[in-house]
């Protein structure tokens, strides 16, 4: 850093130390126009305080998911005076905080304790594959970052519960892609309905970002809001249908109509039917009788119609 300048200096390898970039990654960039070229003083490159700024924005937007060429539209719209100060604003806007929750940690100890005691370590790798679990530098084994503590609360008490573990990671997934959807579903709505006025330029103006922005932090809960009172409404009817499913008594099988029924008699005519055709024809005395009895109830149906049916066209 040259002491005779008001404005600090830096070699490159002093700039990479700064930033946090290599000085390959530095050379890159300004290969790319990400970076604008250093000064040359004789036969050094002495870069300043603006070219530390830009390589911290430029990390800061990768970190938040951005490729290096949305970065370069970015800069260069910045850079013909554009303006990004609104840019920026709705780029922190969405990638901050949905939720008001607070990460927290967990010691290892306590994680096995929460789960049955034991450890566990092929849990604890699918755990921060999905993100329930993060580990932390020089911390390894020992203490996780956990950015949800209630999903954590919530797969304890389902471990708890007797729900294995294996079940509910794979409850998780199939439910994470499920409200990844309905998110996907959500942005596309409100881009449609909302969004779409201010993101007519790429990249948008400076004040069109910021406007951006703020409806951003007005429509922010709604997502959430939603889903919470349709699961609400989803569970509370789905859940009371299975209660009643499971409470009403069994059906009784259904018999076919060719199928043999049994059917109880008295005892004295068991009897005066043994007595008749002995014990081997009771079955057979009784299905003979039964449909003797049933032609006979037919027949006089029959007869009984005929004779109404005669004497109304007598009398008509």
């Amino acid at each position: 850093m040259s002491e005779q300048s008001a404005q600090p200096e830096y070699r490159i390898e002093d700039l990479a130390h700064h930033s946090g970039a290599t000085v390959r990654t530095i050379r890159a960039y300004q290969d790319r126009g990400l970076l604008p070229r250093p000064e040359r003083r004789g036969r050094s490159n002495v870069y300043g305080d603006a070219h530390l700024a830009r390589l911290r924005q430029i990390a800061d937007l990768l970190d938040r998911g951005y490729t290096l060429a949305s970065i370069k539209e970015l800069l260069e719209a910045w850079d013909t005076g554009r303006g990004l100060g609104g840019v920026l604003g709705l780029v922190a806007e969405v990638h901050g905080p949905w939720t008001d929750e607070e990460a927290d940690r967990i010691s290892r100890e306590e994680l096995d304790a929460r789960f049955g005691g034991t450890p566990d370590e092929a849990a604890i790798l699918e755990a921060v594959e999905l993100g329930v679990l993060e580990r932390l530098p020089g911390r390894e084994g020992e203490e996780y970052l956990v950015p949800s503590p209630q999903e954590l609360a919530v797969a304890a008490e389902l471990y708890a519960a007797g729900v294995p573990l294996a079940a509910i990671t794979g409850h998780l997934r199939e439910l994470r892609d499920q409200v990844e959807h309905i998110a996907s579903r959500f942005l596309e709505f409100t881009t449609e309905y909302v969004f779409a006025r201010y993101l007519e330029h790429r990249p948008p103006t400076d004040t069109d970002a910021a406007e951006a922005a703020t409806m951003v932090r007005r429509l922010r809960p709604l997502a959430q809001q939603t889903v919470d009172a349709e699961l609400a409404r989803a569970m509370r009817l789905l859940a009371t249908r299975h209660l009643q499913l499971h409470l009403a008594p069994p059906e009784a099988p259904a018999v076919k109509d060719d199928e043999p029924r049994p059917v109880t008699l008295p005892a004295g005519t068991i009897r005066a039917v043994q007595g008749l055709v002995g014990p081997e024809g009771v079955a057979a005395f009784v299905a003979a009788a039964t449909e003797r009895e049933v032609h006979k109830r037919t027949l006089d149906a029959l007869s009984a119609n005929r004779s109404i049916g005669g004497e109304v066209t007598q009398s008509t």
